[in-house]
């Protein structure tokens, strides 16, 4: 009788291997199910329509919260494999909490089916701001993506509830002269580093080039020294000093992996048009992530690990994201994602294992970017330019 079972048992077993054609997937986070799937392609764009937007994450998921997912390609080309059946298509950069688009599909069995480039456009749910410089226009790549950006000024950065409605806030080079700060000493203004680090340490995201410097780790109009007087990030985490003297940088190298494969290349030349741009002397590895350099020399550098514990708790950003959380997904590989999804699927990704906040850095601080190039007045700025488009769709 034993034997039998086991016979039984035996057979069950092969029928379910067998059962298992072409047209199914095992989801990663479920090795035991087996589900019937189709794919869905398409191309992602910046909002202008006409910018494809490479490493964008698209996914979907199934009844249990399970997650398909895959990345945009360098030509922001995209194909999925993901169960049959009616769902959302989700596309997001960064951590999806300021550039995201939600797309319905219907998924069929064993078919492709093709997003609309008038559907995957990615969507501007962040608030975002910049004070006008003198050698940087981020402003300028930012509404060449077909997205808008608010012009505010220093005296608005001495209040945090003018800043705190923002999401993003861009500091261009050359945006602490005296016309703008009204005093030969914004070293001083001590007001306007304690809000900045309150926006951060509450998730707001800076975007700080060259001479900006000085918002963060101090200076008047720029950073001539280490420990300048000043800035809201400690001197033993970066230290600048503006002695790079104007040319080109060849054979620089972008160091991170999923930033090259986003802009499909991974060496450029960078134009330094201007001399006594600021360089990088010191960074702690542990705060800073490199992501484009010129030998051992950092030339962009990001943290999200940013945190005052002082700073005051204030709600940061804009009202669209009040329905939205962000979280990491868990993986039984380990090959966790941070996602903002809405709120009323908490629970269920709960359940899943998934936990609150982003993946990696710092659960409730923003991102901060730091590059000691931008785009500069003679405009021909080259494989400098789509970086600097990365930067603005993953603050």
């Amino acid at each position: 009788m034993k034997q039998n079972y086991l016979l039984i048992m035996l057979c069950s077993l092969v029928l379910l291997v067998n059962c298992k054609g072409e047209d199914s997937v095992t989801p990663e986070e479920n090795p035991t199910k087996v589900v019937a799937t189709g794919k869905v392609e398409g191309k992602v764009f910046a909002k202008n329509g006409t910018q494809p937007v490479g490493g964008a994450l698209v996914f979907t998921t199934d009844s249990q919260s399970n997650i398909y997912h895959t990345y945009s390609g360098a030509d922001g080309s995209f194909s999925l494999t993901a169960p049959e059946g009616s769902t959302t298509l989700h596309i997001q950069t960064g951590d999806g909490k300021n550039f995201r688009s939600e797309v319905p599909v219907t998924i069929k069995k064993n078919e492709t089916i093709t997003v609309a480039a008038t559907d995957s456009k990615l969507d501007q749910i962040a608030k975002m701001a910049y004070i006008k410089g003198s050698y940087d226009e981020i402003e300028a790549i930012i509404s060449s993506l077909g997205y808008t950006a608010t012009e505010i000024t220093y005296q608005d950065l001495k209040n945090i509830n003018t800043i705190s409605q923002y999401d993003i806030i861009f500091l261009n080079c050359g945006s602490r002269t005296y016309a703008q700060t009204g005093t030969s000493s914004p070293s001083n203004d001590n007001n306007v580093y304690s809000n900045l680090s309150t926006f951060v340490s509450n998730g707001g995201s800076l975007y700080s080039s060259d001479w900006a410097s000085a918002y963060l780790v101090g200076g008047n109009t720029n950073t001539v020294s280490c420990n300048a007087p000043g800035g809201f990030i400690n001197d033993n985490l970066l230290c600048l000093k503006d002695i790079g003297a104007s040319g080109a940088y060849t054979g620089c190298s972008v160091s991170n992996a999923s930033l090259a494969t986003a802009l499909g290349f991974n060496t450029l030349d960078i134009d330094y048009d201007m001399g006594s741009w600021e360089k990088i002397q010191n960074y702690d590895p542990a705060f800073w992530d490199v992501l484009v350099q010129k030998g051992n020399e950092p030339l962009m550098i990001r943290t999200g690990h940013y945190t005052n514990p002082s700073a005051p708790l204030t709600p940061v950003g804009t009202s669209l994201n009040n329905n939205h959380i962000t979280i990491c997904h868990h993986t039984a590989s380990g090959n966790n994602i941070t996602i903002t999804i809405n709120q009323n699927a908490w629970n269920a990704h709960q359940a899943h294992g998934d936990t609150m906040g982003p993946c990696s850095g710092n659960s409730s601080s923003g991102n901060i970017y730091y590059t000691t190039f931008h785009n500069h007045a003679s405009g021909n700025i080259g494989k400098a330019g789509p970086i600097l488009q990365y930067v603005i769709l993953n603050l």
